[in-house]
């Protein structure tokens, strides 16, 4: 008796340790095949929500139009992320800011393979990691492996939670759309 729970608590290990490794690999599987992403999102800073649409080309390049009357966009290159409004202009180096690690997938792939993932609420795959003191919290739906959001410090340390949604991958996406805006 002894050794028939022994040999099932290591069947359900086997197979628990099985399925969240399988997890994983789909999650990198799909990302290695993501080339570009369009989406709508929402994003929460410090409780201020905001809404848009965004489109990313790997490596390194973003594009956001917030549905603001302001007209604020943020964009980035590939070297450095503008955030324009009608009345503003800012400029950073992407290296120092946390979203030139969701805008890396060669890092993002690198990272996840080396983390634990957790499973939340039963739909979404969670990875934490921290790079350069930034944490980063990164989820994927658990049904289509497509990354559905992020959680890190912006380049004030405010905390942003960005939502994705209405994902489309691999669209050709104009490469003037992540031209750097002039300034005002």
């Amino acid at each position: 008796m002894f050794l028939n729970k022994r040999f099932l608590i290591f069947i359900f290990f086997i197979i628990t340790t099985n399925a969240f490794g399988a997890i994983k690999e789909n999650v990198i599987n799909n990302l290695k095949e993501i080339n570009s992403l369009t989406f709508q999102f929402e994003q929460n800073i410090n409780g201020k929500k905001e809404r848009g649409k965004c489109a990313i080309k790997y490596p390194k390049k973003i594009f956001c139009k917030y549905d603001l009357k302001n007209n604020k966009i943020l964009v980035s290159n590939g070297k450095s992320l503008v955030i324009k409004t009608l009345t503003s202009y800012y400029i950073y180096p992407l290296e120092k800011t946390s979203l030139n690690y969701i805008l890396d997938k060669n890092f993002l792939l690198k990272r996840i393979s080396n983390a634990k993932e957790r499973i939340v609420n039963k739909k979404y795959i969670h990875f934490n990691f921290n790079q350069n003191d930034n944490e980063i919290n990164i989820f994927f739906d658990r049904e289509t492996y497509n990354i559905v959001g992020w959680q890190l410090l912006d380049i004030y340390q405010n905390l942003n939670i960005t939502y994705l949604d209405s994902i489309i991958k691999n669209q050709i996406l104009d490469k003037s759309l992540f031209k750097l805006p002039a300034q005002n």
